[in-house]
């Protein structure tokens, strides 16, 4: 079965979204053969979708100092062989591959603009005010500023464990964050507010089960559902259980310190 454009405006429709702005997770691959391949599926989303961003995060600009904070989840001193690949972000800068294609083509649309963050850069598409949200201690402000303005996550055909909408609701619940570095023109800088791991999210399933609408669009199915309503799931499962939502991989570090101070 091969996906077309009108596939897609019609499956994103179904969704009964109206003019909420969305933030977008994805997988090209989940559709199956889609003719035209992401540029179908980001020219349909900003179709149907007045505001539409995604995560265009960039790692390889990413330094491991020899020493830092403690409590920090990371070995300070290990990464001398990654930090001779570090490179220098730039807003030009490919997101990384692990955000998919589909955010990297929505990032090079002749419309969209991108924040400038070194490590946590959203792109978007009509986003301008939300990206202005970012700051360097506050870099996933962008999803406090769609959640206010109404707004929804997509899943396209992944689950919750790529959700960035989760990382700012353990924000909100009051979850530790962890500090890196990053590699820019001016220097070595800084970035607080740095999330915790995501492989444990999809727990959030059952929570929010009722409150999310589904279509499926050739091989994909494509999940809804309003931030705020995502955001008060997850903080009630933190206050309800401090290890709520970490992942179970005995060798991860961000889960582990998390683990160690509740």
């Amino acid at each position: 079965m091969t996906v077309c454009l009108p596939d897609l405006l019609l499956g994103l429709r179904d969704l009964r979204l109206g003019d909420a702005p969305v933030i977008v997770h994805s997988s090209l691959s989940s559709f199956g053969k889609v003719e035209g391949g992401a540029e179908t599926v980001v020219s349909a989303l900003a179709a149907v979708f007045k505001t539409v961003i995604a995560p265009t995060f960039t790692y390889k600009t990413m330094l491991t100092p020899l020493t830092g904070p403690e409590k920090n989840a990371i070995r300070y001193g290990s990464g001398a062989d990654l930090n001779r690949m570090a490179e220098f972000y730039t807003p030009q800068m490919p997101a990384d591959p692990l955000m998919g294609v589909i955010p990297e083509t929505l990032r090079k649309h002749p419309r969209a603009k991108r924040s400038l963050h070194p490590i946590q850069s959203f792109a978007g598409i009509n986003a301008g005010k939300i990206l202005a949200a970012q700051t360097m201690t506050d870099p996933l402000g962008p999803l406090g500023a769609l959640e206010k303005a109404g707004g929804w996550m997509l899943l396209l055909g992944v689950d919750h464990t790529v959700n960035t909408g989760i990382h700012y609701a353990e924000k909100l619940a009051g979850r530790r964050q962890f500090v890196r570095w990053a590699l820019t023109p001016n220097g070595v800088v800084e970035c607080p507010g740095f999330p915790g791991c995501s492989a444990g999210f999809q727990a959030i399933a059952p929570d929010v089960e009722k409150y999310t609408r589904r279509v499926q669009i050739g091989n994909a199915t494509v999940q809804a559902a309003s931030l705020k309503m995502l955001f008060k799931a997850v903080e009630a499962q933190i206050k309800k259980d401090l290890l709520a939502l970490l992942c179970q991989q005995e060798d991860c570090e961000r889960c582990n310190q998390i683990r160690n101070i509740s």
